[in-house]
This record gives structure tokens, C-alpha cells and sequence, in this order.
């Protein structure tokens, strides 16, 4: 028995150190091929940080993603940017170089100095840039003369290029220099030269368009100069932006609109709110921003009374003007204050207590009803009806069909436009609202602040049934696309909506219409619409009689003209909004510029093309065919 016990004792203690042993030699194997991994694999690696050099780790800039239209047409895109560096402790003298340079590129001596101040300020083995964003030849010039050009290189970097210049400006928008205020937790930010989204998508959009940083790891010794690179990570590349707008319809309304001092406008989708073109005249050349504006170009910019920097069809605020009777009526209508028999008669004037209200017509326009008085554009209709709705009414209506409030359009320029009530004049001037300025507001006049944009989408959610769609412009954000378009219908009478259109219909379609001599004689892309016309400044009773009229004003002192439409009328599918400032009567000036845009739309016809799915490529690089009958076909 006791033997047997021993026998165990042995067994036992064998196992004991078979398992110690093993581990042991397990041990001994991972640290054996640890100090063989850093002997072998990191052997040179460790052998720099010996020699007193050291591992620098420095971020590589992305290239920024594109932006393109619904068809991949490029609107925002990178080329390559020919830069001229140098290295201050590799010329015999800095200076001396700088002008032996300057006989062979673009040099004056603004440019030496400025090269000469950064320099001071940094290393004297750090490249300094002495000019970018050159051509193919220059940079050749510089290369065959290398030689004779100690401490002289060159490099290729990237420039954002805009090849649609000022046709889309203001949608696109440009990139600048970071200021030390938009630094935030990104770390690229601080890379020399990176470039951040100013305005437009390129704001609205910076973050997804950046990309991701690559990393490269450089040797570098004792004092920093780097010795060569070791490791290297590429960068990945900004997500690509894909918008509703078709390029072509973008640049034939940006050519349209230049035949005016001063003007914007909108096409629309009536049905999902894409905003297939979006326009500002006179607009800017955003290629100018990517190197760096000169600051006399850009008072040249800031000081044109025309404002080319503002984008008027999101940032301009206008009266409405007449626009605006189809919004009083519809309040009229769902009020009950008004029916489609509803007749008035307009002698002219409407008499108000003591006061009295002129029509734009002196002789007045006889008997109206709603439909006639759309038409003619009759403002003492207007007058009697909103009299009896009250203001708080119209308002409420107007914000109903998207007036007076932002959008929640993506780019930030957009203003809120103004829509006054009871409320906002008492806690805005601390007063009461008087009756007359009902009259006043039932016209879209007085303290009533409206958008190209919000008129459009206005006119949008009247002739699509009364679904409350919003303008939106951007398709895809890389691949990801997940906007919902089925708009929640607003509790609008379709009858009353029916009667609306119908006056819309005789502004452009009958002889007495006030946008007849602008009809679309072609019945399958008939358009309806209103005119509006919007007063600056009031002529005197004494300027009228001196024989003053309006277009003997100043051009900043003359009416807006304003016209919104839609197309085709059996289907509306496209919708349109145009201002042009100053321009005087919305008949003459707005109207014919919004019947060419509403053919052109029709004929293009985006809304029945889907948006080109960024997988599918990087899109194409000129303009897709025109369609067989286009206007320049």
C-alpha cells in the first residue's frame, strides 16, 4: 500500500514538471522570437532611434470629394496644383535665388518679400512656398533650369476647381484657407494649406467632403530634417456629392437671367421639391477664392450694388407683391368669407374710414370674382376680402404654404423672410396693428418679406393637390441617399385649391390676363402663373404730377418685378420663381424670363430621370446630350 502511494508521489511530481518545463520553454520561445522580430523585422527602425534620430509622424491630406450634377456632371472637382518650393539653407543666398527665379516664372517683388517674412519665421531647412497653381510650362521652365536654381524644387499638390465659374457659384460655393475661429477637434485642419468649405454645399457638406488624413512615417534626425520615409498610409478621399440640379437648366437660367442688371430664380419639382436650378445674377467666379482673392477684387465684390456674393434666391427677402393674392384668397376661401361666386365691384379705389386704397388700375376693373381678379390682378378684390379675414388669417395661411420661415433648405445662407401679424408688431414696436395695414399686407406689401425660394415652394404646395413638399438639392452624400419625399398633405380644400389654379391659369392664358403676352402657345406645355410687382419707393403726389414715373427713378428706387408659375397646367410637374430687382412691372420683366425657363425645364425634363447612382462611377465629363427639340438643339 505504501508502495503504491510512492508510485502516485512520482507520477504526480512527473506531470508537475513536464508542465512547468513546457511553459518555460513556451516562455522562452515568445521572448526568443520577440528579440528575433526586433532584431530582424524592426532592427533598422531601432538603429535610427539609436543614431539620435527619431520616428516623425505626419498626416497626409485627402483629396477632397466632388460634387456633381443629378447626371455626374462634375461641378466641383480637383486638378493638379504646380507648386515652386524652396529651401532657405540649400541657396547661396535666399534672396539672390528668389530673383535669379524670377527671370524665369512670375515673380515681382511683393512676392520675394513675402517669401523672405515666412521664411524668418520657420526652419531654414523647411521648404517654403514661393508659388503655386502654375502651368505645365512654367513648372518646366523651373525644371530645366534646376540646376543653376540651388535649393530650388518643385512639387504637385491639388487646387478645388470649379468648372461652371459663376453659373454655380452660389449652390456650389468655395473652399479658403482655415481661420484660426473654424479650428476645431480635426487635425487636418492644421495642415499647411488645407482648404475648408466657405459657403454653399462645400460648407453645408465640409465634413463629409474632406476625407479621411493618410499617415506617413518619416525618419528624421536630431534637428528635424527628414531623412526618408518609412511607412506610409494612404489617405481616403472625400465622399462624393451628388445634387438635383441639372447642369444644363443651371447654366441656360444663369444665361437667361444676364440679360438683367439684378435677378434670381428657382425651378422646382411640384411633386417631390428638387430643386432642379437655382440662380443668382450677378454672381462671382469661385475659382478666384482657391488661391487666395486679391483684397482689391474683393472690395471690387463688396461694394457692387448689385451684390454679387449674395445668393438671392435663398438670401434675397422681396414684398411679394401681387404673388402674394393667391395666399389672401385661399384664406379668404377657407375662411368662408369668400366662395367662387363671391363678385365685387372695383371702381378703382376702396375706401377704407378716411383713408383711401388705390388699385393699380385707376379706372378699376368693374365687377371681379376670384378667378378675374387673379387674372386682371385686381388689388381692390383684395382689399375688401382681407378686411374681413383679419390679418392673423392671412398669416396663418401664408406660413401654411411655406412663407415667412426658413425651410430647412441645406445651405445655410438662407433667410427667414418676414410674415407679420398682430403679435409680431406688438413685440416688435410695442404697438397696435392698424386695419390699413391689413390692406397693405393682403396685396404683399408693407412689412411682408418673402425668398425666390419661398415663393417657389409656395406655388409648389398650390398646384400639387396641397402637399406640403420642401426644396431640397442634395441627391447623395457618398452612397447614402435617405430622403423621404412622401410630403404630408396640408388640410386644404382641393376646390378651393381647384378655383386658385384656375386664376392662375387666366393670368397667362386669356387676353385680359396681365401675363398673356408671355403664354406658352404650345398647349401641352401651357403654363399658369402670377405676376407681382413690387413697389420700393412711393412717387410723391408732387413727383406724379411733375410727370415722374417709375422707370424715371434711380434704378435702386424702381419697382422688384416678380413672377411665379408652374407648367405643364393639366399636370403641373415644374415650378418656377422669379425676381428681378428693380426691373419694374413683373408682366414685362419677370414673366417672359420665367416662360422660357418653364420650356426649357419641360424639355429637359429631369424630373423623370433618376440621379445618377455614385456607385456607378465617377460621371461623365462634359454635358449630357440635349434632347431632340431643345431650345440650341
Amino acid at each position: 500500500m505504501a508502495m503504491e502511494k510512492e508510485n502516485d508521489r512520482g507520477k504526480s511530481f512527473t506531470r508537475r514538471a513536464f508542465i512547468i518545463g513546457a511553459g518555460q520553454g513556451l516562455l522562452l520561445g515568445v521572448l526568443a522570437g520577440r528579440l528575433a522580430w526586433l532584431q530582424v523585422a524592426q532592427g533598422t527602425r531601432y538603429k535610427t532611434l539609436a543614431e539620435k534620430n527619431r520616428i516623425n509622424v505626419k498626416m497626409v491630406a485627402p483629396s477632397r470629394g466632388e460634387i456633381v450634377d443629378r447626371f455626374g456632371v462634375p461641378f466641383a472637382v480637383n486638378n493638379q496644383n504646380f507648386r515652386v518650393l524652396i529651401i532657405p539653407e540649400q541657396t547661396d543666398g535666399l534672396e539672390d535665388s528668389l530673383k535669379k527665379l524670377s527671370k524665369i516664372i512670375e515673380l515681382n517683388q511683393k512676392d520675394i518679400k513675402h517669401v523672405l517674412q515666412v521664411a524668418k519665421k520657420s526652419a531654414s531647412f523647411l521648404p517654403v512656398e514661393v508659388r503655386d497653381n502654375l502651368s505645365w510650362e512654367d513648372i518646366s521652365k523651373v525644371e530645366v533650369n534646376i540646376t543653376d536654381l540651388p535649393g530650388v524644387g518643385t512639387d504637385v499638390g491639388e487646387i478645388r476647381n470649379y468648372p461652371f465659374k459663376e453659373a454655380t457659384a452660389h449652390i456650389v460655393g468655395y473652399v479658403g484657407a482655415v481661420n484660426e475661429s473654424e479650428i476645431d477637434q480635426d487635425k487636418m485642419l492644421t495642415l499647411p494649406g488645407f482648404r475648408i468649405g466657405k459657403t454653399g454645399i462645400e460648407k453645408a457638406y465640409d465634413k463629409n467632403l474632406r476625407g479621411e488624413a493618410g499617415r506617413a512615417e518619416m525618419e528624421v534626425n536630431v534637428i528635424g530634417r527628414e531623412v526618408r520615409e518609412l511607412k506610409n498610409k494612404k489617405s481616403m478621399t472625400g465622399k462624393r456629392i451628388v445634387l438635383t440640379i441639372d447642369a444644363e437648366l443651371q447654366l441656360y437660367a444663369q444665361q437667361r437671367l444676364s440679360t438683367t442688371r439684378s435677378a434670381s430664380s428657382v425651378i422646382m419639382d411640384a411633386r417631390t421639391g428638387a430643386v432642379y436650378a437655382l440662380n443668382s445674377y450677378p454672381s462671382f467666379d469661385p475659382n478666384e477664392f482657391t488661391s487666395g482673392i486679391s483684397a482689391e477684387r474683393w472690395e471690387e465684390l463688396l461694394n457692387d450694388p448689385a451684390f454679387p456674393l449674395t445668393n438671392k434666391s435663398i438670401a434675397g427677402q422681396y414684398p411679394p407683391g401681387s404673388t402674394f393674392k393667391m395666399v389672401t384668397a385661399l384664406a379668404g376661401l377657407e375662411a368662408g368669407i369668400i366662395t367662387s361666386r363671391s363678385a365685387f365691384n372695383c371702381p378703382g379705389h376702396y375706401d377704407l374710414g378716411s383713408d383711401r386704397f388705390h388699385c393699380w388700375k385707376r379706372g378699376g376693373h368693374g365687377i371681379v370674382n376670384l378667378e378675374s381678379a387673379l387674372a386682371q390682378s385686381c388689388d381692390t378684390y383684395f382689399y375688401k376680402i382681407a378686411t374681413d379675414i383679419g390679418i392673423d388669417r392671412i398669416a396663418d395661411m401664408a406660413h401654411r404654404l411655406g412663407l415667412g420661415e426658413r425651410l430647412g433648405f441645406e445651405l445655410s445662407e438662407e433667410k427667414p423672410g418676414l410674415m407679420p401679424d398682430k403679435d409680431w408688431k406688438r413685440g416688435r414696436f410695442g404697438q397696435k396693428w392698424q386695419p390699413g395695414e391689413t390692406i397693405v399686407a393682403s396685396i404683399g406689401q408693407g412689412y411682408i418679406l418673402t425668398t425666390p425660394l419661398q415663393l417657389a415652394t409656395m406655388t409648389c404646395r398650390l398646384v400639387n393637390g396641397g402637399y406640403a413638399v420642401k426644396p431640397w438639392v442634395t441627391g447623395f452624400v457618398g452612397t447614402n441617399s435617405g430622403l423621404d419625399t412622401s410630403w404630408p398633405k396640408l388640410e386644404l380644400n382641393q376646390a378651393h385649391l381647384d378655383l386658385i389654379k384656375k386664376g392662375m391659369y387666366q393670368v397667362v392664358n386669356i387676353k385680359k390676363g396681365t401675363a398673356y403676352s408671355s403664354r406658352i402657345e404650345d398647349s401641352i406645355m401651357a403654363m399658369g402663373g402670377k405676376t407681382g410687382t413690387a413697389q420700393v419707393k412711393r412717387i410723391t403726389k408732387q413727383e406724379r404730377a411733375a410727370g415722374i414715373r417709375n422707370e424715371d427713378l434711380a434704378w435702386q428706387f424702381r419697382h422688384h418685378a416678380l413672377f411665379v408659375g408652374y407648367a405643364p397646367v393639366d399636370n403641373p410637374r415644374y415650378v418656377c420663381a422669379v425676381v428681378v430687382e428693380h426691373g419694374g412691372g413683373g408682366s414685362t420683366a419677370a414673366a417672359p424670363i420665367a416662360k422660357d425657363l418653364l420650356i426649357m425645364a419641360q424639355k429637359r425634363d429631369p424630373g423623370t430621370e433618376p440621379l445618377k447612382d455614385p456607385n456607378e462611377g465617377n460621371g461623365i465629363e462634359e454635358l449630357p446630350r440635349r434632347k431632340p427639340g431643345m431650345i440650341g438643339g
